[in-house]
C-alpha cells in the first residue's frame, strides 16, 4: 500500500459525502441516498465508483449546472408490472433507488416487475440496486447506458457506453451472487484510478483511431472526451477473442436503456451540444423477480449456493489455489475494510480538502 494512502472510517466518509451533497443543494433525504450508494461501493472495494467519483461526476456536474441537485421523479406511464419514469436530470442514485423500489413492489404483487428510466444521470454502482432486490428475496437485474466510450467490433469510434448488465441472485451463503461489470474490458472509473496513481493502463483496454492500443491513462481520458480513443468491448479487439460478444451485450443494454422509455442513446449522450456542456440524459432499466413465485426461497438459495460451492471446489489451474464466484471478492473486501476503513490516496485527499473548504464544511479535520 502506498505510504501516502490514509484510511478513513466508513461512517466519517459517508457523513462527509452526505454533507457535500447537501452543500450542493441536494435535499437531506436524497443526499443520504447518494452517500449510501457511494459508500456501498467503497465498502465493497469498488474504488472506481465511491468517493473517487464524488468530485468529477457529481460535485463538478452540479456546479456546472448540467445536473439538478433536486430530483423530480415523474412516472409518465404505468401498468401493473411496469412503469416508465422521467428523472428530469436529477440525482441518478435517487431516481434509480425509487425505480427499483417500484419494480420490487410490483414483483411482490405480480411475481415480476420492471421499470424503465429516461433523463437520468450517473447512478453509481449497479450492484447497489440488485442488492435491494436480494434483500427482498428476489433476483435483481439492472442496466444503464452511458456517454459514448466503446467502439463496435471492427470500429474505432466510441459509440456505446460502458453499459453494465448487472445481476443479483440470493444464495444461502454469507454473500449473494452479484455480477456487476461493464460490457467493456474496463471503464472510465478504473482509468481515472490509474491516472490518479500515475500508472499506465494495460494494453488492449483502449484503442486509438488507427486501432492501436493506448496505455497513458491521462491521455486516454482526454481522448475519450474528444472522441479520438475508444474502449474495447469484453473479449477485446476484433472477433478472435470474442470481442463481438461484449459489443453485442453493450448493444442490448443500450436498447433497453433507451427504446422502452423513449430516451437518448449513443452520441446523444456525449454531454456536449454546440460546444457547450449539457445534461447527459442517461437511461436505466430495473427488473425484480420474486423467487417465491417460482419456488420456495430457501430451496432456491440452497441450489444457488450449491452451484457456487461446486464451482469454487473444482480443480484449480497450476499456480492458483482458489476459485472465486461473483460477489465473493467484494465480500472479502468488506471484511478487510469494515474495521480499517477506505483507502484515500494523495490525489483524492486534495479533492476532499477542496470540496470541504469550498463548501465551508465544519468538523472534518482529516489526517491529511
Amino acid at each position: 500500500m502506498d505510504n501516502d494512502v490514509v484510511f478513513i472510517q466508513f461512517d466519517v466518509l459517508e457523513r462527509f459525502m452526505k454533507d457535500v451533497f447537501m452543500g450542493l443543494g441536494v435535499p437531506e433525504e436524497d443526499a443520504a441516498i447518494c452517500a449510501d450508494v457511494l459508500i456501498a461501493s467503497d465498502k465493497r472495494g469498488i474504488d472506481s465508483h465511491g468517493i473517487n467519483r464524488l468530485k468529477p461526476i457529481y460535485y463538478d456536474r452540479i456546479k456546472a449546472g448540467i445536473q439538478s441537485p433536486v430530483t423530480n421523479f415523474e412516472v409518465v406511464r404505468e401498468g401493473p408490472t411496469t412503469a416508465v419514469i422521467d428523472g428530469h436530470n436529477g440525482m441518478g442514485q435517487v431516481i434509480a433507488k425509487k425505480a427499483m423500489e417500484m419494480a420490487i413492489n410490483k414483483a411482490k404483487k405480480y411475481g415480476m416487475g420492471m421499470t424503465a428510466v429516461r433523463n437520468s444521470t450517473h447512478y453509481g454502482i449497479a450492484g447497489y440496486y440488485v442488492l435491494m432486490a436480494i434483500e427482498q428475496g428476489m433476483i435483481g437485474i439492472t442496466g444503464t447506458n452511458a456517454r459514448p466510450s466503446i467502439a463496435p467490433t471492427f470500429g474505432v469510434e466510441n459509440m456505446l457506453g460502458t453499459n453494465p448488465l448487472t445481476f443479483g441472485i440470493p444464495t444461502d451463503e454469507d454473500f449473494p451472487f452479484v455480477l456487476d461489470c461493464a460490457t467493456s474490458i474496463s471503464q472510465r472509473g478504473k482509468i481515472e484510478a490509474y491516472a490518479r496513481l500515475g500508472k499506465p493502463i494495460p494494453e488492449g483496454w483502449v484503442i486509438d483511431q488507427e486501432g492501436k492500443t493506448k496505455t497513458d491513462p491521462q491521455e486516454v481520458l482526454e481522448d475519450l472526451v474528444k472522441g479520438t480513443a475508444a474502449l474495447t468491448p469484453l473479449g477485446g479487439i476484433g472477433e478472435e477473442t470474442g470481442g463481438y460478444k461484449g459489443y453485442g451485450y453493450a448493444t442490448v443494454v443500450e436498447i433497453l436503456s433507451a427504446a422502452l422509455q423513449g430516451g437518448s442513446f449513443l452520441k446523444m449522450l456525449t454531454g456536449i451540444e454546440n460546444g457547450k456542456k449539457v445534461p447527459y440524459r442517461l437511461g436505466h432499466f430495473f427488473i425484480a423477480i420474486d423467487v417465491s413465485a417460482f419456488t420456495e426461497l430457501d430451496a432456491f438459495k440452497k441450489t444457488a449456493g450449491d452451484i457456487l460451492r461446486a464451482l469454487r471446489a473444482s480443480k484449480k489451474a497450476p499456480g492458483h489455489d482458489r476459485i472465486y464466484t461473483a460477489g465473493e471478492k467484494e465480500y472479502l473486501a468488506w471484511l478487510e475494510r469494515k474495521d480499517k476503513g477506505v483507502p484515500i490516496n494523495k490525489a483524492l485527499q486534495k479533492e476532499i480538502i477542496q470540496m470541504r473548504d469550498e463548501l465551508g464544511l465544519k468538523g472534518y479535520d482529516f489526517p491529511f
